[in-house]
């Protein structure tokens, strides 16, 4: 590897910071500034038709947050990056950039909660079709494709069921029938995954997760060709869903151990997958690193490593099995959150798609015995003693 190439974990620390932003600090600096003022009015008429670089509003560049999104961007080999104030304001920005009423977009059932209210809610109140199909089955995706589609949107792994997508072989597809592919890298983060290497045209993040890593900020951003991400870029700067320089400052904090991090989560959940696969109270594993996984060779291939996201379903199909089991743990917050240094722990119902209806997750293949489990940085040892104990107690 030349220095001019260095690999994502030199990335990860020096990305967007070669040029420091106050005499001679070594950390970049939160720029609280709303605004950013030009003796000459040239000069400042320059900066604000973008012919010369600089800030003119806080509402539509900062100097910490361009650090941000300068990192992301080498992280992800992208053209251009744009950040916002949440995970979900990339996805809603982006979708309502890309997609106008008349607009048809091919999707699959289970994508986070959230982003499938878009789609089932938001979207039939703007006449814009979204076509939602079963996330394993390439073939019938394919035959949506061939219809016609503005956008083709994709999780992989998926949210909470850790599904993957072809996303090489499915973006050709795609991009044959005239489309626009996003892909939601978040499960797995750039240091697992690049989308775009495999033809994605957009690669979306919430960055509250992974990127930040402590729990501590919200924020999303989105990266890929640069007349895309300029386009989405405008429609946030105009619908104002921006992230805050402070919320930037603890995201890049967080950036600095991404690959450490991503390294020992990606340990953390192989082996607690192993071990709960293996357990009498566990009727189902979902974790692509496991070889008996329905598309564990696609993620093999497209795929670094196979992240710190599992799934697991209960043998109950009781409720009240969630409620004994999950504050038996120890080692876990029970939170709607994931990718941070402590492992969280969530039934979906609760947490990432609260917002449907228990009809709706059943339609999405989500069974409300399952439980989300984002692998922390703790000794995967103590991990799995915690399971132990409390699944020790459970019966059917």
């Amino acid at each position: 590897m030349s220095l001019d190439k260095p690999e994502a974990a030199t990335r990860a620390v020096w990305g967007g910071e070669e040029k420091y932003l106050m005499e001679t600090v070594t950390q970049v600096p939160v720029v609280h500034s709303v605004s950013f003022g030009y003796e000459d009015v040239d000069d400042w008429k320059a900066v604000a038709l973008g012919e010369k670089p600089g800030h003119i509003y806080g509402r539509n560049t900062n100097p910490t947050v361009s650090v941000f999104e300068e990192k992301l961007r080498q992280l992800e080999g992208a053209e251009a990056a744009t950040s916002f104030s949440t995970g979900m304001a990339a996805i809603s920005n982006t979708l309502f950039t890309l997609l106008s009423p008349g607009d048809r977009c091919v999707s699959v059932h289970d994508t986070y909660g959230g982003t499938n209210k878009i789609f089932i809610e938001f979207f039939p109140r703007f006449g814009i079709e979204a076509v939602l199909c079963d996330t394993t089955d390439f073939a019938a995706i394919e035959k949506e494709l061939e219809k016609g589609c503005k956008v083709f949107y994709m999780e992989s792994p998926t949210n909470p069921t850790c599904k993957i997508m072809d996303i090489e072989r499915l973006a050709k597809k795609a991009h044959a029938a005239g489309a626009c592919v996003v892909v939601d890298n978040t499960f797995a983060t750039p240091i697992n995954q690049n989308p775009l290497s495999l033809g994605a045209d957009l690669v979306i993040h919430s960055a509250t997760k992974y990127l930040g890593g402590h729990a501590d900020a919200l924020g999303g951003a989105v990266c890929g060709k640069k007349d895309l991400v300029e386009a989405i870029y405008h429609y946030r700067e105009i619908n104002g869903a921006t992230l805050h320089p402070e919320a930037a400052y603890l995201l890049l904090r967080g950036m600095k151990t991404l690959a450490l991090r991503i390294e020992r989560q990606n340990e953390n959940a192989m082996k607690v997958a192993r071990y709960l696969a293996g357990h009498s109270f566990i009727s189902r594993v979902f974790y692509p690193g496991l070889e008996d996984h329905e598309h564990h060779d696609v993620a093999a291939r497209q795929m670094r490593g196979f992240g710190g996201m599992l799934s697991f379903q209960l043998a109950s199909d009781n409720f009240d099995a969630i409620r004994r089991f999950l504050p038996r743990l120890k080692f876990a917050h029970r939170a709607a959150n994931l990718g941070a240094v402590e492992t969280i722990v969530a039934p979906p119902a609760t947490g990432s798609h609260v917002e449907l209806t228990a009809e709706e997750r059943a339609r999405a293949g989500i069974p409300e015995t399952l439980v989300r489990y984002s692998a922390g940085i703790e000794a995967s040892e103590d991990l799995i003693a915690d399971l132990e104990n409390a699944l020790s107690t459970m019966t059917t």
